[in-house]
């Protein structure tokens, strides 16, 4: 009996200290104007798909700048109006190829090992209620039958559900750093894209839209011969 106890106490503290922050953010939000205002002029900016503006808007932060995206980064996996791809182009923008691409690494990292904690921590009742069953459903099936290929194609891809991915991931208890080396490994070769086309937004549809579809074709022959055997 105490055992079930101590497990039931456990399972319910970060539950209990997310609750915690969530509430101190919107107290903060309701009592301070400054929060009010920080929290306004965000949304505003980094829902308007205007890339200059984001990255006026992140430079005067300076070198808290970085922190900014990586927050952002983590908050749109709950925010689908502001794309993953928008904040990652962004941070080229705003710190050039090298420390933009290191922030854009970090900051899926972070990302992804927070939905990746909240898919094994509070389970598939949860997650549901962000995805939808049918969603939810479908990148099961998918990890489950292409397990680290699966993620590596996710997150190469920018037209996919990176933030599904690794909400599903924990889900299923896939090994925490062979998600991670997935992610990594497939987030490195869009990010050097990025780093690559992201000064014109022309050529970096065309760069977005070649890497997609190459991606593609790479599982495509991945799937062709993994049947074949």
């Amino acid at each position: 009996m105490p055992k079930d106890n101590t497990k039931i106490t456990k399972s319910r503290f970060p539950l209990y200290i997310s609750l915690f922050i969530v509430l101190g953010i919107i107290s903060s939000y309701l009592i301070i104007s400054d929060v009010q205002q920080f929290f306004d002029t965000a949304w505003e900016v980094l829902t308007s798909n205007d890339e200059q503006r984001i990255k006026k808007w992140v430079s005067n932060f300076g070198w808290y700048g970085p922190l900014v995206l990586i927050l952002a980064m983590v908050l749109q996996m709950f925010l689908i109006v502001i794309p993953t791809i928008l904040l990652m182009v962004v941070s080229i923008l705003a710190y050039g190829p090298i420390w933009g691409s290191l922030t854009i690494l970090v900051a899926v990292f972070v990302a992804s090992s927070v939905g990746y904690v909240i898919g094994n921590y509070f389970g598939q009742t949860f997650v549901l209620k962000l995805l939808g069953n049918k969603t939810e459903t479908k990148i099961e099936e998918f990890i489950e039958s292409f397990s680290f290929w699966a993620v590596v194609i996710t997150r190469i891809n920018p037209f996919l559900s990176n933030d599904a991915i690794s909400f599903v991931a924990g889900i299923l208890n896939m090994n925490y750093w062979k998600f991670i080396g997935a992610t990594v490994m497939g987030i490195l070769p869009l990010t050097i894209l990025i780093a690559i086309l992201g000064k014109t937004t022309e050529n970096l549809e065309s760069g977005l839209l070649i890497g997609s579809i190459v991606s593609l074709i790479l599982f495509g022959i991945y799937y062709w011969k993994k049947n074949k055997k």
